[in-house]
C-alpha cells in the first residue's frame, strides 16, 4: 500500500491497527518517514514501550524471539522496530521472521506491534520463504521511488509544508543539486526553512544558501566574471588565493562555466534557441541571466581560445610549463577570468 494513503487511513479515529507492517522502498529517507509516522500513531495508541533492533545475517536472532514474546515490564503496550537494512537476514534470522510472521498473523489491536524496515526486495529474496510469510502475514508500505522528473514537484510540496515557495527555474536547479539524493534534498529544504521566512525565496538567495562556504565562493567568483564586474572579480580571486583554495576547485568553476558557454553559443550560431539551449546545459534563473551576458559579450568566434586557455591553465597547476603563459597559475587563472569579463570586438 501506497505510504501516505495508509498512514492517512491510520491516522482516522477508531481504526484498529494489525500486529505487523512491513515498510519497504529504495530511498533511505521515505523509508525513515514512513516508520516515523508509523511510530507516531503506534505512540497515540499507546505503545509506549519501544524496542530497537538492527539486523543482518550476522546478528543473533534469539534476542529478537525473546523482545517479541515478553510482556512490557510496565504492563505498557510493545512496539518492536527491526530493520534490515541489507535485506539478507541469514538462515538464522529467516526462520525468526518466519516465526515472527507466525505470531503475528490476524491480530488487530495486539499487545505487540512490529515494524519491519526493508530495502526494496529483488524477485528472488521476493520469491523466498520467509519474505513471502513476512510480507502475507502484515500489512506492507511500499515507498515509491522518486525520478527525476519528479523531483522538482516533490520538493515544492516539501517546501509548502513549510509555507515556502520558488520560481520554477529555482526548482529545476535544486532538482539538478540533489538529484539522487533525498536525503540530502531534505536537509536542503529545511535549511532553507530556517534562513528564511514564510513566502517567495529567491533564486539567488536559494543557491547562496545551498552552496557551502567554499563552493558558494568560487561560484560568486563565477558569477562577477559572468557579470563583467572586473573589480570584484579580480577582489574575489585574490581572496581565494590568500585563504589557500584549492586551484582546481577555482579552474573547475571557471573552466566548465567556459566550455559550457562555448557549446551554447556554437549551438545558438548554428540556428538553435538559445532558451532552449541554455535549459539544455542546465542554466537557469540568475545564472542563466548572467551567462546571457556573457554570451553577448564575447564574440563566438574567442570562445574556442578560451577553452584552449583553460586547459592550458590546467596544464600549469599540474607544474608544466605552457610557452607564452605566467607561471603563476592564479595570475594566468585571472587572465583566463578576464577572456569572458571584458567585451571582446
Amino acid at each position: 500500500m501506497d505510504a501516505d494513503r495508509l498512514i492517512q487511513s491510520l491516522g482516522r479515529p477508531g481504526t484498529k491497527l494489525t500486529a505487523l507492517y512491513v515498510v519497504t522502498g529504495d530511498d533511505p529517507l521515505l523509508t525513515i518517514e514512513a516508520v516515523d509516522a508509523l511510530r507516531a500513531i503506534a505512540k497515540s495508541a499507546q505503545y509506549l514501550d519501544r524496542t530497537s533492533f538492527v539486523m543482518d545475517a550476522r546478528s543473533d536472532w534469539s534476542s529478537l524471539a525473546v523482545a517479541s514474546s515478553s510482556g512490557s515490564l510496565f504492563g505498557d503496550k510493545q512496539l518492536l522496530e527491526i530493520s534490515l537494512p541489507t535485506g539478507k537476514p541469514g538462515k538464522q534470522g529467516a526462520d525468526a521472521l518466519i516465526a515472527l510472521a507466525g505470531r503475528c498473523k490476524n491480530q488487530t489491536d495486539p499487545e505487540v506491534l512490529t515494524i519491519v524496515s526493508l530495502p526494496r526486495l529483488d524477485k528472488t529474496t521476493r520469491d523466498s520463504k520467509w519474505a513471502t510469510t513476512l510480507l502475507l502475514a502484515g500489512t506492507t508500505i511500499e515507498t515509491a521511488s522518486i525520478d527525476r522528473t519528479q523531483l522538482p514537484d516533490w520538493i515544492a510540496k516539501r517546501l509548502a509544508r513549510q509555507s515556502q515557495q520558488v520560481d520554477a527555474n529555482t526548482l529545476q536547479w535544486l532538482a539538478d543539486k540533489v538529484e539522487g539524493n533525498l536525503l540530502a534534498a531534505h536537509q536542503e529544504i529545511l535549511k532553507l526553512g530556517l534562513l528564511f521566512d514564510p513566502g517567495m525565496i529567491s533564486g539567488e538567495d536559494v543557491e547562496q544558501a545551498v552552496m557551502n562556504v567554499a563552493r558558494y565562493d568560487v561560484f560568486g567568483l563565477r558569477d562577477a566574471m559572468l557579470a563583467g564586474d572586473i573589480p570584484r572579480m579580480v577582489r574575489m580571486m585574490n581572496g581565494l588565493k590568500a585563504e589557500g583554495e584549492a586551484l582546481p576547485l577555482v579552474l573547475w568553476a571557471i573552466g566548465e562555466e567556459i566550455r559550457t558557454l562555448a557549446r551554447a553559443s556554437q549551438a545558438s550560431a548554428s540556428g538553435q534557441d538559445m532558451s532552449s539551449v541554455l535549459r539544455s546545459q542546465r542554466i537557469f534563473g540568475q545564472h542563466e541571466r548572467l551567462a546571457r551576458q556573457a554570451l553577448g559579450r564575447v564574440a563566438p568566434r574567442n570562445w574556442p581560445a578560451a577553452v584552449q586557455h583553460a586547459h592550458e591553465v590546467d596544464r600549469l597547476i599540474k607544474g608544466l610549463q605552457v610557452p607564452g603563459k605566467l607561471q603563476d597559475p592564479w595570475e594566468e587563472m585571472t587572465r583566463l577570468a578576464m577572456r569572458v569579463a571584458v567585451t571582446s570586438a
